[in-house]
């Protein structure tokens, strides 16, 4: 899993701060999505064959679970994501949110979100209810 807790902002001066959330030189982003979930709701619960994204939550806190496709419940990774932390999901990793509070996010995706072309790479599994 890959996890960044409370990521700081690179530069900050009387106007305010610049913080950097993806600047690795390799991924090429082609979607963004803002996403709001009230609390106790529920989503993913799915893996991607080929996409993988970023989360940068910017309000509220959320439960991430992750695991191999073909994993045991011993290989399950949790995490408590809070405002201001950034999450990974690979590829061929099911993952699964639980939103403890409102919350509101940035969803940084390598693969496009067009619906049919999400449909395609998306396969869902009943896991965290």
């Amino acid at each position: 899993m890959k996890f960044i807790a409370q990521v700081q902002p690179e530069f900050v001066d009387e106007r305010g701060g610049i913080t950097k959330l993806l600047d690795d030189g390799q991924t090429v982003i082609k979607s963004v999505l803002y996403i709001t979930s009230k609390a106790g709701s529920v989503r993913s619960n799915h893996y991607h064959k080929t996409d993988a994204h970023y989360i940068y939550m910017i309000t509220g806190s959320m439960e991430y679970y992750e695991k191999p496709v073909d994993g045991a419940e011993d290989q399950v990774e949790k995490v408590i994501v809070k405002a201001g932390d950034i999450i990974y999901s690979p590829p061929m990793r099911v993952h699964a949110t639980k939103f403890l509070e409102d919350s509101s996010f940035i969803a940084l995706s390598i693969n496009s979100r067009h619906q049919a072309a999400y449909e395609e790479d998306t396969v869902r599994v009943k896991w965290i209810d």
